[in-house]
């Protein structure tokens, strides 16, 4: 039932964005519901809090101390967003009037963004524009590649993904 109530919010959330209802389908990608338990895991670049679901958090803290000890410095550009918080990001881009279908090739539809589960992070490093592919550069991208996967966090969103979105290096997930 939480399900279905759920699955009608996104939905209309959709219809006032003009966001196609087989968004999922088109772009194989599942539905994300809200996480309902969050821990803080202290402040972004920006100086927001922010929250991960707790086991997510306490692999973020491992790989976050792992890194440092290894001379590389990883540094959070957002965690959590709830599926309210997506919809205004998107709304906020179309009142700057970009298209909707272009806005979604960098921006997961609310529901369906990976952020809602309390178990995706964006990621930066000193040096490096914040949410640029310049972030596969970086020696904190090189070391994501080698060592994230010990911690349970994947890129969500390689080049040529099979979701057709666009390529996000800074984006990792966990999945353990």
């Amino acid at each position: 039932m939480k399900k279905h109530r759920y699955l009608k919010r996104i939905n209309a959330v959709h219809a006032s964005l003009g966001i196609d209802r087989k968004y999922g389908q088109i772009h194989s990608i599942p539905v994300h519901m809200e996480a309902k338990k969050l821990v803080s895991i202290g402040p972004d670049i920006f100086q927001r809090e922010q929250f991960l679901a707790p086991p997510a958090a306490r692999a973020w803290h491992a790989m976050k101390e792992r890194a440092s000890s290894d001379e590389v410095i990883l540094q959070l550009v957002s965690a959590f967003r709830s599926v309210h918080y997506q919809e205004e990001l998107i709304r906020r881009k179309l009142e700057k009037g970009q298209p909707v279908a272009d806005i979604l090739k960098v921006s997961a539809a609310p529901g369906y963004s990976e952020h809602h589960t309390g178990r995706a992070l964006d990621l930066t490093t000193p040096g490096t524009a914040v949410l640029e592919e310049e972030f596969e550069e970086s020696d904190a991208f090189k070391w994501l590649t080698a060592h994230a996967g010990e911690f349970g966090f994947r890129m969500s969103f390689p080049r040529g993904n099979r979701h057709g979105l666009a390529y996000e290096p800074w984006h990792w997930a966990w999945r353990a």
